[in-house]
């Protein structure tokens, strides 16, 4: 039955793990590790306490493994892996069916900002690696900074960064109000993963944030 109460903010499958964006959830996940080319899917949902509710119900259906669950009062977010496409699929389809909702009803991801910063200064690219959990930005890198709303979205943004060009991933922020990804490397392959990112980022089909389902 469906909870209108429930917001479907973020739903999103991942089919294939990038080696660095696995790589970099290791580093955050405080569930169990994905590895290079697994299948995800990726939920967030409003109220954040409901998560534990459909984290049961994703274990329970079918033959994945949770690599995050992160809860606040506003925002859940729960992230399930498996070397199975059709078992990750299965999972966020089996929180659809007990939402009652469908995938077209998740919000559409809205970008709001995107910078980028050409030949990076020393000091500017120490700050941010004092704070990142990926990989270094060095001096002379163009950096790309890009934050999205609803904040699940940063995940497959990030991924899909990875699987565009040869980049670094800096750091991601997939949880929370809005999200945040950091790339950087050589100024082409930058340009490249910005353009196809932010392509298939407005590509993604749903409900305009702010909107609810019916």
């Amino acid at each position: 039955m469906a909870e209108e109460r429930i917001d479907l903010r973020t739903y999103i499958f991942l089919d294939s793990l990038q080696y660095q964006m696995a790589s970099f959830m290791a580093t955050t996940s405080r569930g169990y590790y994905p590895v290079a080319l697994q299948a995800c899917m990726i939920v967030e949902i409003s109220p954040g306490i409901e998560i534990n509710r459909f984290t049961d119900i994703a274990l329970k259906a079918t033959n994945v493994t949770p690599g995050i669950q992160f809860v606040e009062r506003l925002f859940g977010l729960l992230e399930v892996h498996s070397d199975s496409q059709a078992d990750a699929r299965q999972a966020g389809a089996a929180i659809l069916r007990e939402l009652g909702r469908s995938e077209e009803e998740r919000m559409k991801p809205r970008i709001l900002t995107s910078q980028l910063i050409k030949n990076i200064s020393d000091h500017h690219a120490q700050l941010i690696n004092k704070i990142r959990y990926g990989n270094m930005v060095l001096r002379g890198d163009t950096l790309y900074v890009l934050e999205i709303e609803p904040s699940g979205y940063a995940y497959f943004a990030a991924n899909e960064a990875e699987k565009a060009s040869h980049i670094n991933i800096i750091n991601v922020q997939g949880v929370g109000r809005f999200g945040r990804v950091y790339i950087a490397g050589e100024e082409a392959e930058v340009l490249v993963s910005k353009e196809i990112v932010e392509s298939r980022l407005k590509s993604l089909a749903g409900r305009e944030p702010g909107g609810q389902a019916e």
